[in-house]
Parts: structure tokens; sequence; C-alpha cells
């Protein structure tokens, strides 16, 4: 527990003695020097003792989590969001802010925790949830049970409450604590700050401290200048990652330090996500840094925070992306807003366990279903009332917008990495056809995929009609499960579905070495015939030869800056149907992980109660075609 939360235990000591009242009648420093309470005193709390002291804990716990949430030493980014609404909503659909309230990653996490004994330990989570591991939050917990701040991933303050360069060590890196007011650390500093707080009659009553008799908007005392913020070495503490044996997982900073961009262009990470055009250097917008009540600051250059990847979202739309209405936190009650003089500031909508039973494919809310409402229809509470439904699908439609500018954002950047050059038949008669369709990179920052790239799922999906309309061949296409047909796929595996040995992907792969036979494909980088104890150790003998630990490798698929790979082929005779046109239609086609995936660490359970056939269903329905080209080829 934080040591903001400190007070809130006074408030439950006091509660278990004496009851529940209404308002406890004597103050902190009272409880710290009880002799001080006269017999006035004693009286008044007598009236407040009940029998029911479960109910009596019940609410007070309730109560502390409600002070926990507000007065924590690392805020939420809804806190942050009343001066900066442009940075929250760019930020609030970002694959930073989904990558705690991931499933795929929180089941991966507790899969690979399972297999080395827990001795991984916070190697993967600290990245993903800054706040959590700093608040000792447990690893494996639910989201729905987690600190608001901690489940918002990468949230405000894993970036600007960082004040030293920490270097590549995998997102072990230390938040600078404080409420609010705590100074945080930016690009420019405090001379913009200064001018707001220095200005009361134009940007209204500001508080920099916690000062209860004063009504006013909290802020942070100060902004300092912090140059690593705005440099690629930044983005490298997280995006780089050597595992705790010497196994490399991610090379995006490293292959950025060396690529053309970096050395010749001068460019950084930001100049291509966080720019005006994803994926694109072309400069930046320009915007107010802050909206301070109704007045802006002078516009300056303006860094989006959506940052999109190759990431999306598979869960409830009520829960992401974050939205400042939609969730309400446990314990929370409806609190006087100063800053908006004594006007009661709504608390958000339900809790994440009640979003889980709003029905949002039902058509909940829309004015075509309330009508059809009959009056003995049951809904779970809150949804019982109609006002909270029809609330709900507001915040919903909300979501939907931003989740489509989010989806747009990443197909262009997706478009731009990955460059599909038209199909070149090199045989062409009655009874064979072959040809190619090259793919290229096309960025000139680092390798695509890029990252954690042995769990990226780019492929080529080709298909070949005859002169009359008949499919004829087909490569890249899915099995059951949602799969392309390579070696991890289990119906290939199973001998129910051929493999398809004309598969273009640009997924690396896993390669272990285990104490029985040679090296094998594995999904994840474990292997699997250790001893009878595995765990995570280092390695007895240097790696830095070879780069890697003895038993593991990983073999890269990806095509560097520059590059071209080719999607090679063939019809033969039994496929060829005479002469006569034949069509061919090429898909670049990319997924956020492989479906095998979702089977591999399903054993340990998915969050928000959602089942692997859920999981996978919506890894599959977020594909994105890239590319697509059509040959109409002429077979004499």
């Amino acid at each position: 527990m934080s040591r903001a939360c400190a007070p809130a235990i006074g408030v439950i000591c006091l509660l278990v003695l004496v009851g529940t009242g209404s308002t406890p009648v004597a103050a902190q420093s009272e409880i710290a020097e009880p002799q001080q309470l006269t017999q006035q005193d004693y009286a008044a709390l007598a009236q407040y003792v009940v029998k029911d002291k479960d109910e009596v804990l019940k609410q007070a716990i309730d109560q502390a989590h409600a002070d926990c949430f507000k007065n924590d030493c690392f805020p939420s980014a809804k806190q942050c969001a009343v001066c900066h609404p442009q940075h929250y909503r760019e930020w609030s659909v970002s694959p930073h802010a989904y990558a705690q309230l991931s499933p795929v990653f929180n089941a991966m996490s507790n899969k690979l925790n399972k297999l080395n004994n827990g001795t991984l330990g916070d190697f993967c989570i600290r990245c993903h949830t800054p706040v959590g591991m700093a608040i000792n939050e447990p690893m494996n917990m639910s989201n729905l049970h987690r600190h608001p701040a901690a489940r918002e991933g990468v949230t405000c303050v894993t970036c600007h409450r960082i004040n030293q360069a920490w270097g590549k060590g995998a997102g072990r890196q230390a938040l600078v604590p404080g409420d609010i007011h705590q100074a945080v650390y930016g690009p420019i500093g405090s001379r913009e700050l200064n001018k707001v707080l220095s200005n009361p009659d134009h940007y209204g009553v500001l508080k920099t401290r916690e000062e209860p008799e004063v009504r006013g908007r909290d802020i942070h005392s100060k902004s300092y200048r912090f140059f690593q913020l705005t440099t690629p070495g930044f983005c490298g503490t997280c995006h780089d990652v050597f595992a705790p044996n010497g196994f490399r997982l991610e090379d995006a900073f490293s292959e950025f330090k060396h690529s053309p961009a970096a050395q010749v262009d001068g460019q950084n990470c930001q100049d291509c996500h966080m720019g005006k055009v994803p994926g694109e250097a072309k400069g930046y917008t320009y915007g107010p840094a802050a909206i301070v009540g109704n007045t802006a600051t002078p516009p300056r250059k303006h860094s989006n925070h959506m940052m999109v990847g190759p990431d999306y979202s598979v869960i409830h739309r009520g829960l992401f992306p974050h939205h400042l209405h939609a969730i309400k936190e446990k314990g929370e009650v409806d609190l006087i807003d100063k800053a908006t003089e004594g006007v009661v500031q709504e608390t958000g909508l339900a809790t994440m366990k009640q979003w889980l039973c709003f029905d949002d494919s039902a058509g909940w809310g829309k004015p075509e279903f309330e009508r059809t409402v009959s009056a003995n229809r049951h809904f779970p509470a809150p949804w019982d009332n109609p006002q909270k439904r029809i609330a709900a699908r507001k915040i919903l439609n909300d979501q939907y917008q931003l989740l489509a500018e989010a989806t747009s954002a990443r197909l262009h950047l997706l478009r731009v990495g990955y460059q599909l050059g038209n199909v070149e038949v090199l045989k062409c008669d009655d009874d064979h056809l072959e040809f190619e369709v090259p793919v290229m990179n096309g960025t000139t920052g680092h390798g695509v995929p890029t990252g954690f790239d042995a769990e990226r799922l780019v492929f080529l999906r080709v298909h070949v009609w005859d002169p009359k309309g008949r499919l004829v061949f087909q490569s890249g296409d899915l099995d059951p499960n949602g799969d392309v047909r390579d070696s991890h796929s289990f119906y290939v595996h199973n001998g129910e579905l051929p493999l398809d040995r004309s598969l273009l992907t640009l997924q690396s792969r896993f390669v272990t070495r285990n104490i029985r036979g040679g090296e094998r494909e594995q999904i994840l980088n474990v292997p699997y015939s250790l001893d009878p104890l595995p765990y995570i150790r280092p390695e007895t003998r240097p790696f830095t030869v070879l780069g890697r630990p003895q038993g593991a490798r990983k073999h890269k698929q990806n095509i560097e800056v520059y590059g071209v790979t080719r999607g090679h082929y063939e019809l033969g005779h039994h496929q060829m149907q005479g002469c006569g046109t034949y069509t061919v239609r090429v898909q670049l086609i990319a997924g956020m992980v492989p479906v095998n995936l979702v089977h591999e660490i399903s054993d340990v359970g998915f969050d928000y109660c959602m089942s692997a056939s859920e999981v996978a269903r919506g890894v599959v329905e977020g594909h994105l075609v890239l590319h697509e080209c059509t040959k109409q080829v002429q077979v004499k």
C-alpha cells in the first residue's frame, strides 16, 4: 500500500471501533491523542456504535479505497485530462493505454511465469503497468481490481514522472512519486506554466498544493525540462528487450539506431510515431499545450499521443478506450469539484464488472431497442434503469468513433511500413503457371515487423481463379481456428489440413534447444524439455559472441530497411483448367498475434472472464488488408 493511503487507515480504525456514523466526530489528530477527547466527545461517539461489525468494516474499506484513489502518489490520466483534453483523447485509444488492459498480454505474462515457476518475476509486466509495480500490486491480479492509474498501462506519469536516463533496462526505471501537484518533466520546462500560474485573472484560481480551504483547479507546480524525453533513447528503455537469461526479445531501438533514418536523416522515433502523419516524418501539428478553465495556452508543436501500432483492442468497448465518464471506481462517491466552484462532478457511469454485463451486440440503449423493451424484461443492475442504458450507448458511440479513428491511423501506419509490388508472371502455359509477388520495407527506420516480431502475423493471401470462376489455388487462407496453415496450426499438426508450402509470412520464430533431440520451433521461447524445476537463471558463460543464450534463439524473418522478400507461387497441371483468362488476387494482411498463441497461453485464463474463442475471434476480426493487387493472366 502506498504511503498516500496511510491517512485512510486511521479512518478504518476509528470506524471499526465506533461504528458507521454519517461523519466521524473526531478529527485525525484526535485519534492520535485520545486523551484530548472530552466527555461530550465520548458521548457522541457512543451513539455510533453498531452491532454489525462486518458492515462497519465494509463501509470503512470502501471509503478508504475512495480516499486512496483520490489522493494517490500516482494520479490517473483522468486528472491530467482536465487541462489536457486533446492529449488525453489521443492517448486513451493508444497501444500505450491498452498495454495493461490486454487479456492476451496478461495471460502470456502469467503463462511465462508458470513455465518458469514464477522466477521471471515482473520482467514482462513492469513495462505494461509501471504504476502497478511501483505500488506493489500483485503481478497476476485481474484488471477489475487494479488501481485506476495501474490499469492505464503506459499512462501520463509513466513518461512525465521520469527524471533520469535509465538506459536499456527493459522497463526497469523509477517514477517520481507525488499527487497531482507534483512537478512533471516535459520537453520545454516551466516557461508557459509560470505564465499561467502568474495570471489567475485570466486562467482562474489554480492550486499547486493541497489546500482544503481554497477553491481552485489542482495543477502540477512545476514542469522541468527533461532532455531525454524527445530522444530515441527514451523509447529504447522499453522497446529493446533482453530477457534475464540474455534472450533477445525485441530489437526495435537497436534496429533504429543503425538505420538510415537515424544515421543519415537525423530523425528520431517521435518524428514518425508522434507526428501529424502516422509512420511518416512529415512534421507536427500545432496547438495549445493545455486548456486551463476555458482559456487555451499559446499554440506550440503538438506531439500526437495516439502512437498507433499493430495492436488493437479485443475487450468490451465500455472498458477501452479509456473514457472520462465510463468507469465508476469501487467505493467512489460523488465529490465536489473545487475547480467548478462547488458544482457536483459526476462519477463514472458503471463499474468495470457492470460494463461486462452490458450487452452491446444486442443494441441496449439504442432507440430502436428501447422501444421494444417490455415492462417485464429483466436487466442486470444498473442496466435495469433505461436512462443508464441510454447514457451507456452515448458513451459507446464515442468509443466506436474513436476506435475508428485509431483503426484508420493504424492502417495508414502499416501501409507505410509494408509495400506490395505487382504480380510478376515467370511462366505461363496451359499446364503450368508460375509467378512472384515482391513485398518491401517502406520505412527507413527499422525492419518490418519490428518489436515483438515473433508474435506479429503479417502474410500474403493469394487466390487464383480459372476462366470459369472456380478457385483453383489458395495460400494464406485461415484454418477454422483462425491460423494460417503453417507448422503451428493445430489442423495442420493433426493432419486435418495440408501445410501451406507456398505461404509467405513475416513472423519470426522462436527456436529452442531441448535436452533431448535437436532444435525445434516453439510458440513461446521456453524449452519444454527442461529439468523438473525450470527457472530463469543467468548464463554460466558469456553469451556476447552469439548474442543469445545457449538454449534458445530467434529466427528473424522480417524485412530489413530497403529489403525485399518475394512470395513464389506455382500451379501445376492438376490445377490448370486449360486456356483462358486466369485471375490472380494478392492481399497483404496484418494481424496482432497468431491465434495459436492464444491457445498456448489459454490454460492460465483470460481477464474479464473471456474465453479463448472470444479472444481469438477478436484477434481475427482485427486483421487488416494493407494492400491488394489483381492481375489477369492470359493462358494460351
